[in-house]
């Protein structure tokens, strides 16, 4: 099960706080949903090799809820690249609790971004 949960080095961990919560005192998905953005954009920004935007979020699933004090891993996967654009998969995996092992898939989401060159256009993406 790890195996499938880590495939690989996360783009980004980090903690779920209570600052991160909403009025109901649960994980606000916005939260989850930045995270992942920040994740994703950091795969196409190295295989872009410069500045993306986020030009969609073509879904994502929240699965199960984050709690305060789990570690959130957030892991990365090029799907495809097109002329300017990089699709990229997504899979946000919780670590319950700071002493526990237990991994929780929490969401998954697939988004697209754009290379932009320094006018802030569409460049096309190299080899």
């Amino acid at each position: 099960m790890l195996d499938d949960l880590q495939p690989r080095q996360p783009e980004i961990r980090v903690v779920a706080m209570p600052a991160d919560t909403n009025a109901a005192g649960d994980i606000f998905g916005g939260w989850l949903m930045s995270q992942v953005d920040i994740a994703g954009s950091i795969a196409a920004m190295r295989r872009a090799h410069g500045r993306v935007v986020t030009v969609a979020v073509d879904n994502f699933h929240f699965i199960k809820p984050v709690f305060v004090g789990d570690l959130v891993s957030i892991y990365a996967e090029i799907t495809k690249i097109g002329t300017t654009s990089i699709q990229v998969n997504v899979k946000a995996i919780a670590q319950r609790g700071r002493l526990s092992y237990e991994l929780e898939l929490v969401a998954e989401a697939h988004l697209t971004y754009v290379a932009l060159d320094e006018m802030r256009r569409p460049r096309i993406i190299k080899e």
